[in-house]
């Protein structure tokens, strides 16, 4: 096994040890780059001087004897919408090609200070939007990653790094997390802050991680999440230890929901078949539980916040490079700019009755279970598949992971979606640990 095999977890805790150090670890990352990157395309920069500069700071570091950060030496890559000092910011959008943020995000300051080195920067779909960028499916080239965070899922899946750091606004975590074949955490709306992030929407957007397992997932969220007040909807919340709980034991076996969700039907054969063989092998640990009909109206309500909110973010390139946006885009902006005002305040206030009644089921049940995704990654580079089944958990705020559990005929990885209560994240983690090991006969 290279360093390069080895998750956050793992790699951080052997940097700790002296079994290895950062620059071997980075150096080991950089050399699979080197050999998988032509066909896969995770990179929207990378700069390997840079990082084994980092890297040779994190050992220098290392050997004064100081506390070190829990990423001490270990490598991240950063979503192209995510501002990093020093690295290009791009968007995935050549309207902002050679753009050079001054300070980092809030997130990559924290993960600085957790002593991780940063890598570079990973594609993402134009604006985090639609169009694809280059990446390709670490499992089959003819098949996309999913996205928006397209690189950060694919860069964790083919061993380039072993953690990454994406965005969601419609499913933009979760979904390339499924396709892949890796974990996707979306944390609460609210928990991680968003200051140097680029804006989307602000009451869709929500900050997460990719990791090859559910222990790398929760690190480093652990590393991020915080209060900012330059952030309007972060909140000063006691830090959950994500990582401490996900790996402690529930107190009693949880009890699960199934919820098949208004889209179902939007599933191809081999989701709803590993779905069936699911619920039958967890026996009395699940219900069915039906989601009421008002629910079937929220992929549109989605839609409707989300494309309003378009319109505004990107009023100023829509006005002045309208022709260096995708067509898909330009389309997204113009009818996002016909949203009314109030069916823009009614959809928010729809937000908040699901919630209601989410709260009720999570009285009962510790998570719910659901897709990631309609099946397995689609045929074809052309689009990033459908959030459909994920959009409705990100339109509440509520924390969603997604765990490679099940597999199509082909052998390519569908996620399993693990949904918790809005700020009940580290609860979450440890239902969706125990819901791994139970599926490996391990529990």
């Amino acid at each position: 096994m290279q360093q390069c095999d080895l998750g956050l977890v793992e790699a951080a805790a052997a940097i700790v040890s002296g079994q290895f150090s950062s620059c071997q670890l980075v150096s080991s990352c950089l050399e699979r780059i080197e050999a998988t990157e032509e066909g896969i395309g995770a990179w929207a920069f990378l700069d390997p001087a840079h990082c084994l500069e980092q890297a040779k700071a994190a050992d220098d570091y290392r050997g004064t004897g100081r506390p070190l950060g829990p990423l001490h030496g270990v490598p991240v890559g950063i979503k192209d919408i995510i501002d990093t000092s020093g690295m290009p910011t791009e968007f995935g959008s050549p309207i902002y090609a050679g753009r050079r943020p001054l300070e980092d995000a809030t997130v990559v300051s924290a993960l600085r200070a957790a002593g991780a080195v940063i890598m570079g920067k990973t594609v993402t779909t134009e604006f985090a939007s639609f169009t694809p960028g280059k990446t390709r499916n670490p499992h089959d080239p003819a098949r996309t990653p999913g996205g928006s965070s397209s690189g950060s899922a694919a860069a964790v899946a083919a061993r380039m790094v072993p953690g990454a750091i994406g965005t969601q606004t419609a499913g933009s975590v979760i979904r390339p997390a499924s396709y892949c074949g890796v974990v996707g955490f979306k944390p609460s709306f609210g928990l991680v802050p968003r200051r140097g992030i680029l804006s989307q929407s602000r009451f869709l957007d929500t900050v997460g991680t990719f990791g090859r397992s559910l222990e790398d997932a929760a690190l480093l969220a652990d590393c991020i999440i915080g209060h900012d007040p330059r952030d309007p909807d972060s909140r000063p919340v006691a830090h959950q230890r994500l990582l401490e709980t996900a790996r402690s034991r529930p107190p009693v076996k949880p009890d699960l929901a199934f919820v098949r969700t208004p889209m179902w039907d939007e599933g191809d054969a081999d989701m709803h078949g590993g779905f069936a063989e699911l619920v039958e092998m967890l026996g009395e640990r699940v219900e069915e539980v039906e989601l009421p009909e008002a629910f079937g109206s929220a992929i549109d309500l989605h839609r409707t916040v989300m494309l309003a909110d378009f319109a505004r973010a990107f009023a100023r390139d829509y006005e002045h490079n309208r022709d260096q946006l995708s067509e898909r885009l330009r389309g997204m902006i113009a009818d996002g700019g016909k949203v009314l005002a109030a069916d823009y305040s009614r959809a928010m206030d729809w937000r908040d009755l699901f919630n209601v009644t989410l709260d009720r089921i999570f009285e009962r049940y510790n998570a719910i279970i659901t897709p990631a995704a309609p099946g397995a990654a689609p045929l074809g580079l052309e689009a990033t598949g459908s959030p459909v089944f994920c959009s409705l958990w990100t339109f509440c705020g509520v924390p969603a992971v997604t765990l490679p559990l099940l597999q199509g005929e082909q052998g390519l990885p569908i996620g399993v979606q693990v949904v918790g209560r809005r700020g009940d994240d580290a609860r979450l983690l440890r239902t969706a640990r125990w819901l791994a090991a139970a599926v490996e006969g391990v529990e």
